[in-house]
């Protein structure tokens, strides 16, 4: 007899997801953890002074707010609280102005220079029926649709390339330029199709549900995934590396919150040669280079309109973003990398020392950068924040390296868990009809790797909780649509 019914390793927000679903079917369920602390891609600790609270990957949340089976979670009571900056995003040029991505269409577009009514035409259908819209793009391949016209609507641009939907709807650079950025967010060239749909996606959701800040840092959300897990039964181990399957108690079934690498690692043996020649061939993407920092006070922008955003973009024209994102596909770091910003402490004050503030971007990289990019970062900053430099009391870096070392599934830094482009995002990892089971029975994977990939939302390990309750022939309830 198993000793217990189901084993989820890894106990990051899909690892938490996948325990949370089975538990709720009255399973018995262990988390085994790698490390001394859970949460994956959204821990956070002291990584510069004390008092100072860095999120060491995720930051900024607007997929936590939006996903659909976070929604089922009662995160709020087990502490979680939400910090809405003004502007979901700021985007600053060389002049001093800046463009803004805020819950209004019409603040938004006062700061796109004429193409306020192009930028609401696009993201202002898909805003207001995000509900509907979420539970197709945010599944695994989406056909049928549940929302057909909808969806068709959102196919049209999200299969193009950013290039090609900036330059046909927006004339003003700031608009190809706060949207540029965001599409970004794909690590793809930004003449690749489906790198439009990035964009589309965060656009869409800083005005549905904005772009939130946890309270405390990204940990507090998978705490509490872990205190309601807890009240459901559920075990959770760290400090635990697995290595094979072996090391694991029996199960009924056993599902794993890493990538394809670590996966044949651990059960490569259990799978057949073809399964395991796909797997061997699964791409992970450009990596990145992170700073964090120590502030003597917040961070000067030219532009006041970033000081009320909680993230800031640095790349300026649609033409500087493309060029870094074109470098860092072809193994090169541009001079200017298009850089990412949060600035936490601006919103939550529990994030520093009283008049004291933290600072958080990275940049995008070349898979597997041994480079040191902290020039190249802190002079973005320095450029649209003069003065910058002179606040910093203490800095702490991570390399491709050290963000694969902390968390296993950044191969080579690249913290989506692979490629998302038209030959893997919507067949990743490998072409199933269930893309979360194996050919292992009992064997699931239920990382970023799976549909629908990157970010903190937990639909990965949902739907693969879900694969395996129906092959166990248990019925669980499906979210709303």
């Amino acid at each position: 007899m198993p000793e217990v019914d189901a084993i989820v390793v890894g106990a990051g927000p899909n690892g938490l997801a996948a325990a949370i679903t089975l538990a709720q079917a009255n399973l018995k369920v262990e988390v085994y953890e790698a490390k001394e602390t859970i949460g994956g891609g959204a821990r956070t600790a002291e990584l510069t002074l004390p008092g100072y609270l860095h999120d060491i990957c995720s930051a900024i949340h607007p997929l936590a707010k939006a996903s659909p089976f976070f929604r089922t979670l009662p995160l709020e009571e087990y502490g979680v609280v939400w910090h809405d900056p003004d502007y979901a995003l700021a985007h600053p040029f060389d002049d001093g102005s800046a463009a803004v991505i805020a819950h209004s269409f019409d603040v938004t577009g006062d700061s796109l220079d004429g193409d306020g009514d192009a930028y609401r035409r696009l993201m202002e259908p898909f805003a207001r029926r995000w509900d509907d819209l979420a539970i197709d793009v945010l599944r695994p391949f989406p056909f049928p649709p549940k929302h057909p016209f909808l969806m068709a609507r959102f196919g049209f641009y999200a299969l193009r390339s950013s290039k090609s939907l900036v330059m046909s709807l927006f004339k003003s650079p700031k608009a190809r330029g706060i949207f540029t950025g965001m599409a970004a967010h794909s690590f793809l060239r930004m003449d690749q199709l489906l790198s439009a749909s990035f964009g589309l996606v965060l656009g869409t959701l800083a005005h549905a549900v904005g772009w939130q800040i946890p309270r405390g840092g990204s940990q507090q959300i998978v705490n509490a995934m872990a205190r309601h897990l807890e009240s459901l039964g559920g075990r959770i181990i760290t400090d635990t590396p697995i290595k094979r399957i072996e090391e694991l108690p029996s199960a009924q079934v056993y599902l794993f919150d890493v990538t394809p690498r670590q996966l044949l690692q651990i059960a490569g043996h259990k799978f057949p040669d073809g399964y395991r020649r796909k797997l061997e061939k699964y791409r992970y993407g450009p990596g990145v280079f992170k700073v964090d920092w120590a502030l003597d006070g917040p961070i000067p922008w030219k532009a006041s309109e970033c000081r009320s955003a909680g993230t800031v973009h640095l790349g300026g024209t649609y033409d500087e973003i493309a060029l870094s994102e074109r470098l860092t596909n072809e193994g090169k770091l541009s001079e200017r990398p298009f850089t990412l910003v949060a600035q936490q402490s601006v919103f939550d004050p529990t994030r520093a020392p009283k008049g004291k503030h933290t600072g958080w971007a990275y940049c995008h990289v070349p898979h597997g950068f041994t480079g040191d990019a902290t020039e190249q970062i802190e002079n973005q900053i320095e450029r649209f924040a003069p003065g910058f430099r002179d606040l910093i009391l203490e800095r702490h870096t991570m390399g491709s390296a050290a963000m694969e070392a902390y968390n296993p599934n950044y191969i080579g830094g690249d913290i989506n868990g692979g490629v998302q482009d038209l030959g893997q995002l919507f067949t990743r990892p490998v072409a199933r009809i269930v893309p979360y089971s194996t050919p292992a029975d009992g064997i699931y994977i239920c990382s970023s790797s799976t549909p629908p990939g990157g970010g903190v939302h937990g639909m990965c390990g949902y739907y693969a909780a879900q694969s395996a309750l129906r092959d166990l022939k248990i019925t669980a309830p499906a979210l709303k649509a």
